[in-house]
């Protein structure tokens, strides 16, 4: 049986770290996220205009509990989240990154003409800025 339509967005991603604080530090003072809703040392929750990034720590979501029956998980490792940014923003990202004193890995063309600039997070996670035209969406 087909489902009724493929999904149309990514609702919520979810990124993995042990030290909570370091890293909804980073998502909220450099990249401007707006927190929506924190669990000391299991979860922290980000608001963007139409989705969440939920950073999850892992050892604490290994493990069934809580209220709802959401099933344990886990990841260990770099993860990897892509924030869309307006064509022409790059420049300022760039030079706010650096104000900021977050080293940047990559700043690079893709085949398409598409630029990416990669940082890392204090968890390590691969941290993206890209314009949309990378996927072929519009700006």
């Amino acid at each position: 049986m087909n489902p009724p339509h493929a999904p149309r967005a990514v609702l919520e991603t979810a990124l993995y770290a042990t030290d909570l604080d370091a890293v909804a530090a980073f998502y909220t003072g450099v990249i401007g996220l707006q927190e929506h809703l924190r669990v000391p040392g299991r979860h922290v929750f980000m608001r963007l205009d139409s989705s969440m990034l939920l950073l999850f720590n892992p050892e604490a979501t290994r493990e069934s509990g809580g209220k709802l029956p959401v099933p344990p998980h886990g990841a260990t490792g770099e993860g990897h989240i892509c924030f869309r940014v307006a064509p022409g923003e790059l420049d300022a990202w760039a030079s706010h990154l650096a104000t900021e004193g977050v080293e940047i890995e990559a700043d690079f063309e893709w085949p398409s003409g598409a630029r990416s600039i990669y940082v890392r997070d204090p968890a390590r996670n691969s941290v993206e800025f890209a314009e949309a035209r990378l996927w072929d969406f519009e700006a």
